[in-house]
């Protein structure tokens, strides 16, 4: 690590209890190891959620762009009725 910056935050008794049973077996050399590789997983995790926020909004915008003409809503639930007739006609009892 380049440089560091040491910050100070408050913690609940049992998140402070958890950090210090994971250093004490070993799991950690430190409790500012824990908190970096918590920080590193959530940050993960955001990246991941923003990645499928950008490609849901590119669907959306290309769903929006197509040139096709829309379809009324009465007409796709009634296509979507017939279908499903059909596909529980075929259904034993």
């Amino acid at each position: 690590m380049s440089t560091v910056e040491k910050i100070s935050i408050t913690l609940t008794p049992e998140m402070n209890r958890v950090i210090k049973q994971r250093v004490e077996a070993g799991d950690f050399a430190s409790s500012s190891e824990l908190i970096r590789e918590a920080l590193r997983v959530w940050q993960r995790r955001e990246d991941e959620h923003e990645q499928k926020l950008a490609a849901i909004r590119g669907k959306l915008q290309a769903s929006m762009d197509d040139p096709r003409p829309s379809l009324p809503l009465d007409d796709v639930f009634e296509n979507l009725r017939k279908r499903h007739q059909v596909k529980t006609s075929k259904c034993p009892n």
